[in-house]
């Protein structure tokens, strides 16, 4: 039996650093084998994440947005012929053509969408775009082994997001006992990434800085971030008054596999079928910004831990030590 880690699970060692500055280290990656982004930082694409103003925020920042699949189709349309060459969008797989028309119209790319993305269907959907289209990039997942990785590259993905069950709202490896721990996902599928140079997003899991720099030093190209950005003040979230919380608010954050979802948009759940997700209320945390500000702040500042003014160079030295319960004990703050 394989041993299988979480980021609480692992720990950086610092290296040597001749970085004078926390300012110096370069944040571009590679969020497809075409298309570099400013930062490697991605928000999820869900009904409560991705919104129009997240999304000015998130390009005005180096990032690309990536549009939900769960709006009518004139939405989407709409979505594209703003933003154009500026937006990715979803699909599942199904509606084929609806997706070649929103290529079409002007997005860059497809994000295909699927639970369990290592499958036949998922194969012949991105060969199918892939013809039709052989200039836009396709996204596609989500997976959590190597073997699984390979298959997508080998069927025409130029990005792959890895995460099968680390969700905040996701609900599947209690329901169906499958899924492998995110640290190791990441860090086996980066192996063979390596090799055959398609970018690797870390989907799922996140809930600090130090999460992200884990991911990135594992072999990530970029992070996915749900959650956090669901939590923003510019967020798709439904949002209410709060006195429980500083900001005065709270936002409601869903999986799109959960019962509120699917209730809301398919009318109930599927005969034969569970949900794998929840939704909950959770505490407004400010502006997408100020998130931004704090992660890549973050970011920058263990890059120079790890001796490392760019990302690739954080992936070539890292070096994890596996750590117990304790520890994350011991790095918090006690004030008592």
């Amino acid at each position: 039996m394989r041993h299988a880690l979480t980021y609480d699970d692992v720990a950086l060692v610092p290296q040597f650093n001749n970085i004078p500055s926390r300012t110096e280290p370069s944040l571009e990656s590679w969020l497809t084998k075409k298309l570099k982004v400013g930062i490697p930082i991605i928000a999820a694409n869900m009904d409560t994440v991705i919104s129009q103003e997240l999304a000015e925020i998130l390009i005005a920042q180096g990032s690309i947005p990536i549009f939900h699949r769960f709006t009518p189709f004139q939405e989407q349309k709409k979505w594209v012929k703003k933003f154009k060459d500026k937006t990715f969008i979803s699909c599942g797989i199904h509606k084929l053509e609806e997706t070649r028309e929103l290529l079409d119209l002007g997005a860059i790319g497809v994000c295909i969408d699927v639970a369990h993305g290592h499958s036949d269907r998922m194969f012949s959907h991105i060969e199918e775009l892939k013809k039709s289209h052989p200039g836009k990039e396709v996204i596609a997942g989500n997976v959590c082994t190597p073997m699984a990785y390979h298959d997508l590259v080998n069927a025409g993905a130029d990005a792959v997001k890895v995460g099968v069950g680390p969700g905040a709202a996701c609900t599947t490896r209690m329901v169906t006992g499958f899924g492998v721990p995110q640290f190791t996902a990441v860090q086996d599928c980066a192996r063979i990434a390596d090799k055959l140079r398609v970018p690797l997003i870390a989907d799922g899991g996140i809930r600090t800085s130090r999460d992200v720099v884990l991911a990135l030093a594992a072999g990530a190209s970029t992070v996915m971030v749900g959650k956090l950005f669901g939590q923003t003040l510019e967020s798709a979230a439904p949002k209410r008054k709060s006195k429980k919380y500083p900001s005065g608010y709270e936002a409601k954050f869903r999986g799109q596999a959960s019962a509120d979802f699917q209730n809301e948009f398919y009318g109930g759940l599927k005969a034969k079928t569970v949900a794998e997700g929840i939704d909950f209320w959770g505490p407004v945390s400010g502006s997408a910004e100020e998130l931004l500000t704090l992660l890549l702040g973050g970011v920058r500042s263990g890059m120079t831990y790890g001796g490392a003014r760019n990302l690739k160079e954080l992936q070539r030295k890292a070096e994890f030590v596996q750590v117990t319960a304790t520890y994350i004990q011991e790095s918090k703050p006690r004030p008592d």
